[in-house]
């Protein structure tokens, strides 16, 4: 039986980094005292807890120095509400280990991003145990270490395919621009087909749909793993609903000052402060 409900990795007093079981009903939040792990390893194993005081809530998940993986058009709203051909297999693309941040932390905007339509996306992002290298889908299920929530910005007029051929990696791998928090859940405490994912632009709503997947979880897995290996702790976002880009009426994009919230509960609320670069 794994000894956790839902991890928080944080910052403590002692500015070490540390992992700590967190119960479905308690709030991710900085003062909390909990027992710290150095690893989500060692807190399985129940090794070297320590008492530790939350400073800092960081990004959940085990692996900062890999690519996160990122997934497009996978909700049928949001490609009906940008006039887009469902494809074949999902688009995807990478952001750099940069561009993670954490739950809280102002996001900055440099001077390109802001004249180029920023803008937000929440989305669920599965953190795997891995590594997986072209596994069966049954064996899919088994290799998420759980579930978190995503912000996957963007400058999005260098997806304009009249500008930049309709790549997306330049126009999302700006440093910070996927935050991640403020929890793991564990894959037997939360099931995407039950949740909602509800994403607040300073208090107003801007996204509220169903994590109605084109393809589910585990067929993504799947189809990323197919001869490619996959690290351990690796992060998939997987896609977006409708709410957003410049096919969205009315068009908003961010500004300085903006506060993004993604709520996908009971994984809890992703917040963070858009600050555009002098």
């Amino acid at each position: 039986m794994v000894p956790w409900d839902s991890l928080i990795r944080f910052a403590g007093e002692d500015s070490a980094e540390y992992w700590a079981a967190l119960a479905m009903d308690e709030m991710p939040k900085v003062g909390l005292q909990l027992e710290g792990f150095a690893s989500i390893e060692d807190l399985e194993s129940n090794k070297g807890a320590k008492k530790v005081t939350v400073k800092k809530l960081l990004a959940p998940t085990p692996n900062q120095t890999d690519p996160i993986y990122c997934i497009g058009l996978n909700y049928r709203n949001h490609a009906e509400e940008a006039g887009l051909t469902i494809p074949a297999n999902p688009p995807m693309w990478y952001k750099p280990a940069a561009a993670l941040s954490n739950p809280d932390e102002d996001v900055p905007f440099p001077l390109c991003t802001q004249s180029n339509f920023p803008d937000y996306e929440g989305e669920l992002t599965v953190i795997l145990r891995g590594p997986i290298k072209t596994i069966s889908k049954a064996d899919a299920a088994p290799s998420i270490l759980g579930y978190t929530v995503g912000n996957d910005l963007t400058a999005r007029l260098f997806q304009d395919p009249k500008r930049s051929g309709g790549q997306y990696t330049f126009a999302k791998a700006f440093d910070k621009f996927a935050p991640l928090g403020p929890r793991l859940v564990h894959p037997s405490k939360f099931k995407p087909g039950e949740a909602t994912v509800t994403t607040r632009l300073n208090g107003k709503v801007m996204q509220n749909s169903p994590l109605d997947f084109i393809v589910s979880v585990e067929d993504l897995v799947h189809f990323l793993a197919q001869g490619t290996t996959v690290p351990y702790g690796s992060a998939i976002m997987t896609g977006t609903a409708a709410g957003v880009g410049w096919f969205h009426k009315p068009q908003v994009s961010l500004k300085d000052g903006d506060v993004v919230e993604v709520e996908i509960q009971p994984i809890g609320i992703l917040k963070n402060k858009i600050v555009f670069e002098k």
